[in-house]
């Protein structure tokens, strides 16, 4: 359900800088539930765009480790959007946050990941990732606070 939207008329300057990061992931076949706590930085890359860093605490079954991950943000074909790429330069999404709100699709083997994004004001943003096939049935809603 999506309640309040901030329309984003460019997906780069408004994700450009610091942020809070938390996150909850649900495996709903096992009935277990992790947390991710963290922060990510979205910097100025060197292909263009932006590049995203997250590290944090991932914590799972009772046991914490240090976690991170690196993603490549570049201007979409449309002015304001922007396409996502895994560090290893894979294509993972397209992303347009023009209306608030997006919804995008990425395959992975068997499973697909669906992923809804929601702009809720300048410094607030959310993602719910929902996994499911084969292998994976899972919720990840990760919120994102300007820091």
């Amino acid at each position: 359900m999506v309640s309040q939207l901030w329309p984003v008329s460019d997906v780069l300057t408004f994700l450009a800088g610091s942020w809070q990061v938390e996150r909850t992931v649900r495996d709903l076949a096992e009935d277990a539930t992790g947390t991710f706590t963290g922060g990510t930085e979205f910097t100025a890359a060197d292909e263009g765009g932006l590049r995203h860093f997250e590290s944090g605490t991932f914590t799972w079954r009772g046991a914490s480790r240090p976690a991170e991950r690196t993603l490549l943000f570049t201007p979409g074909e449309d002015p304001g959007t922007a396409v996502v790429h895994f560090s290893d330069g894979r294509f993972f999404h397209g992303l347009d946050l023009r209306t608030g709100h997006h919804v995008a699709d990425h395959p992975c083997s068997a499973d697909l990941y669906r992923g809804e994004f929601t702009v809720h004001d300048a410094d607030r943003w959310r993602t719910v990732w929902r996994v499911k096939g084969p292998a994976k049935d899972l919720v990840l809603t990760t919120d994102y606070r300007r820091a």
